[in-house]
């Protein structure tokens, strides 16, 4: 068994550091680039890398391409121990982002395309891969295969994390049949009309609980990542806010993505809400000090070892 099966996106990622960000018909209208690199990274793909570095068995579901870029994302997940005995290889380019970050403050902007015979349909998904791990993580890149594979897992009885980046027509069904939402900071306004991530939080859970008066101990935990804000837990009707670790940052790629891989390792050791979210920040925070995605994702040691400083959560 698996401890833990992510379906959702992979890219390969173009990383170019600029001393500030481009503007037209100024100074900045033309940069030379400071440092370039290729990374692989994509939100479940780099997340499924965090579960492995965290020591759980992990598995990919996804779609690449059959180009240099899909054997190099393949190679990639194989070499950081995730398995992908059922990643799909498409006879199409690799998903690919042209990351354009701030050398300054290590904020980027991501340019990304991806082939639409790359997507993952609900008839991909095998109810026996799902029923073989200990939790799902979705993303809403393919959103009818994620809808589809956690229905299978809340029948089987296994708890589903999510990454929740955007709001399209399938989003609330995403929210209700997933039992961790875990989302974006610029998600939470457009689905509740609350500026207040608090009292956003605490709509969403309103709105599953209607849903779903069965309500588990799972589905009372709704989450928010904040950015250098941190993050904050909602756990039934306990609010937990986790203040982000102080580190230089070099690049922001990716540490949504690790956040929710360190999140998932801490739930399924059985941690409280509060020691989970303080894990997860730290993962984060160290994965912002490195260049890249998948590259920047950190070590159990490291992140215990960052988890235990002072920074704590109210």
């Amino acid at each position: 068994m698996f401890d833990v099966v992510g379906i959702g996106a992979n890219s390969v990622d173009y990383v170019y550091r600029l001393p500030d960000f481009p503007k037209p018909d100024s100074s900045k209208a033309k940069l030379r680039i400071a440092h370039h690199a290729i990374s692989c990274g994509g939100q479940t793909a780099t997340t499924m890398c965090t579960c492995a570095a965290m020591g759980l068995r992990s598995r990919y579901l996804g779609n690449t391409g059959s180009d240099d870029n899909g054997r190099l994302m393949r190679d990639e997940l194989s070499r950081r121990g995730v398995d992908i005995t059922h990643t799909g290889v498409r006879d199409v380019a690799n998903a690919f982002a042209v990351i354009l970050l701030d050398d300054a403050q290590g904020e980027r902007v991501v340019l990304w395309d991806r082939e639409s015979r790359l997507d993952l349909a609900a008839g991909d998904i095998d109810p026996g891969v799902i029923g073989d791990a200990r939790l799902l993580h979705v993303d809403d890149v393919d959103a009818e295969a994620s809808i589809r594979a956690a229905s299978i897992a809340r029948e089987a009885g296994i708890p589903i994390t999510s990454d929740i980046e955007r709001v399209s027509d399938r989003t609330e069904e995403l929210i209700a049949a997933v039992t961790i939402p875990i989302f974006a900071e610029h998600v939470l306004e457009p689905l509740t009309g609350e500026r207040d991530f608090e009292r956003a939080l605490r709509a969403i859970h309103r709105r599953r609980v209607r849903l779903k008066p069965d309500t588990t101990y799972e589905d009372g935990l709704v989450c928010v990542t904040l950015g250098a804000r941190g993050a904050m837990l909602l756990d039934g009707d306990r609010l937990y806010h986790a203040p982000a670790f102080p580190v230089a940052v070099s690049d922001t790629t990716g540490a949504g993505d690790v956040f929710r891989g360190a999140f998932i390792a801490a739930l399924l050791r059985g941690e409280t809400p509060g020691d989970i979210l303080r894990f997860a920040n730290a993962a984060a925070a160290i994965s912002c000090t490195r260049l890249g995605a998948i590259n920047g994702v950190p070590t159990l040691a490291e992140t215990q070892a960052l988890a235990t400083k002072h920074t704590k959560t109210y």
